[in-house]
């Protein structure tokens, strides 16, 4: 059997206060969401830390690096996650912002 991964949080006593965090929400988003927040921290290297955290619970925060984050970005755009999204009520299927009926210049 594989190992079982497990979720690394940081006390929150390691968490830098004077963090800056930029919130994933749609621009028309309205309340306190529950919304993801990212916060970057010190360093310009891949092994340099990011955080994420949740509006609605914003003790929990899951500290990954700058490599990690920058690849599952890159994942994200390259729509190598849109199965977890598919039959999900308010989100557009992918492949039809592909067809050229639905794209810009239709």
């Amino acid at each position: 059997m594989p190992p079982r991964l497990q979720k690394e949080e940081s006390p929150v006593s390691d968490i830098p206060p004077d963090l800056t965090w930029e919130r994933a929400a749609p621009p028309d988003a309205t309340g306190p969401g529950p919304w993801i927040e990212i916060a970057f921290g010190e360093g310009d290297d891949g092994e340099a830390p990011v955080y994420i955290r949740e509006t609605s619970d914003p003790d929990n925060v899951v500290t990954t690096n700058r490599r990690k984050w920058d690849a599952f970005v890159l994942g994200v755009q390259a729509g190598e996650f849109d199965h977890f999204v598919e039959g999900v009520e308010g989100v557009a299927d992918p492949a039809d912002a592909t067809a050229p009926e639905n794209g810009p210049h239709a």
